[in-house]
């Protein structure tokens, strides 16, 4: 009997001594050598001139775009006015018109704390070309502003396109060098498809809102020229019933805003949109998504709207990755992939991308990639910026 054991203890110790010889030659469970910093990057002050005021007592500030319908046609152009509600008109026309449109926001304020927010307008316009660059005018006489965007192609199954990939912005000197580094590359997206965590301000006493101003200045050079696809993160949460803050998401709501019910859905926090020959689902990590609440309800519908013939690329926006190896946030996603990584799987997702994680993270040495425009399992990737081409043909990282 004691043989029988030695030989076991043997075989045993054998195999993990080839186990860890594979591991060293072959640099197993080794993904990086790069490990995030104690110190975390200041937030900018707020004098600094990303955050500049634009001149005139009420001018229209913090304008952003995102896209308005389902189709990709329409654009929600959102913007504030700091001491006044201003007017509510938007002039727009393509660029070969010959005349101006007109269409009116909404208007809203909310209060957090001992902050009141500026007047915080929002204007749905959906119904654009396809394919156009347009020019929109916001606010009235002398500071008046003038800002550009483009349609995206209609949705087909030969559409290029390209996204630009941004999550965990903050307002730190890291995320002006992030922002600066995505506006000079000479293959920028089209449209930005951000990830989740953006101002940050919820890490100030009171989830200080006045920080929520300074990050709506600070994007507007990018977010007034081309869509950001909005996800909500943990950041957005702003749920602090200790000061009587008891609506969670409060400000993000309020400031942008998502075109959820064109999808179908009851909530700004979980919606769908079609982009080119893309389609992309964006879901709440922080909402209820357990078995028959509405966000799984309306997800397990969104999956059957689908037409891979005319939409090739499925992807999937959520905060909170799936899979990574980080001590930070290690498994806060897990819940969620156990309940929708098998309809995943069903539905051929392409892609999956989130942010959450602060780290990098890869699993082989060189990233060089080629997808077809359907795959047997999702790929799960998340980055702070990545450039995301593809054609019908397939995607290259």
């Amino acid at each position: 009997m004691s043989s029988r054991s030695d030989l076991t203890i043997m075989r045993v110790c054998f195999i993990i001594f080839l186990l860890g010889v594979l591991v060293e030659l072959c640099d197993g469970g080794i993904t990086s050598e790069y490990v995030r910093g104690s110190d975390l990057p200041d937030d900018m002050p707020l004098d600094s001139d990303v955050f500049k005021v634009p001149p005139g007592r009420n001018t229209p500030q913090q304008v952003h775009i995102t896209q308005g319908n389902h189709e990709g046609n329409g654009v929600i152009i959102s913007w504030v006015t700091p001491s006044a509600p201003c007017s509510n008109t938007v002039r727009y026309w393509s660029e070969n018109g010959k005349s101006k449109k007109l269409a009116e926001a909404t208007m809203n304020t909310y209060r957090f704390f001992n902050y009141t927010s500026g007047y915080i307008h929002h204007c749905l316009i959906d119904d654009l070309e396809f394919d156009m660059k347009y020019y929109y005018e916001i606010g009235s006489g002398k500071w008046r502003r003038r800002f550009w965007f483009f349609t995206p192609p209609k949705p087909g199954p030969d559409v290029p396109y390209t996204f630009g990939l941004i999550g965990d912005l903050g307002q730190t000197y890291d995320s002006n060098r992030t922002l600066s580094h995505y506006e000079m590359n000479p293959g920028k997206g089209q449209a930005v498809l951000f990830l989740g965590d953006l101002s940050y301000a919820d890490l100030y006493k009171f989830h200080d809102n006045n920080r929520w101003d300074t990050w709506g200045r600070f994007v507007e050079r990018s977010a007034a020229y081309q869509p950001w696809i909005w996800t909500a993160g943990n950041h957005e949460i702003d749920f602090v019933p200790d000061i009587g803050e008891t609506e969670p998401f409060k400000p993000f709501t309020n400031r942008y805003h998502t075109p959820y019910k064109a999808s179908g859905s009851i909530s700004p926090l979980w919606y769908s949109i079609k982009r080119a020959s893309a389609y992309i689902i964006v879901m709440s990590c922080y909402s209820s998504y357990g078995v028959y609440t509405p966000q799984y309800k309306w997800l397990r519908k969104e999956f059957q709207r689908v037409n891979r013939t005319e939409t090739p690329w499925l992807i999937v926006l959520v905060h909170c990755p799936f899979y990574h190896s980080y001590e930070r946030h290690y498994m806060e996603g897990e819940t969620m992939r156990v309940m929708y990584e098998p309809w995943f799987v069903k539905s051929k997702v392409d892609v999956v991308f989130a942010g959450h994680v602060h780290a990098y993270e890869r699993s082989v040495k060189k990233l060089n990639l080629v997808l077809p425009s359907s795959i047997d399992l999702p790929l799960y990737l998340h980055c702070p910026q990545v450039i995301i081409k593809y054609t019908n043909a397939g995607t290259c990282f």
